[in-house]
């Protein structure tokens, strides 16, 4: 019978483990709800490089997006490059990440925005 016991006693005790075991892990995923859902999501709104105007890649105009990216570059202090490759990187990491989601025709605003970032910074 003390046998018996000792074997109740023992899966009790592996119960409790996998309980506080589950809570730990409820823990961590309630405060990663918090974060953004994406790596490159973090990256595209809380850049080192540039602080980037809200929604500034869905604007309906290659020229505003290039201009608003100048901008932005232009009035970094905490960039590491030069200001032109530093909107240019910030362009294309967007259209990158965006992969296979992003519309052709936003994809075509935003290769044209290139195209105009050059033409902003004397590039040509």
């Amino acid at each position: 019978m003390a046998h018996a016991r000792k074997t109740t006693h023992s899966r009790k005790t592996a119960t409790r483990k996998k309980t506080s075991a589950r809570r730990t892990t409820a823990a961590r995923k309630s405060t990663k709800r918090s974060a953004p859902k994406r790596w490159s999501q973090r990256v595209t709104k809380q850049s080192d490089a540039l602080d980037l105007k809200q929604g500034v890649f869905k604007l309906t105009s290659a020229k505003k997006i290039a201009a608003s990216l100048k901008r932005s570059a232009e009035h970094s202090s905490r960039r590491k490059a030069g200001a032109y490759r530093s909107a240019l990187s910030m362009l294309t990491f967007y259209i990158n990440r965006a992969g296979k989601t992003l519309p052709q025709t936003q994809r075509s605003r935003l290769e044209r925005a290139k195209v105009e970032l050059k033409r902003a910074f004397g590039r040509e």
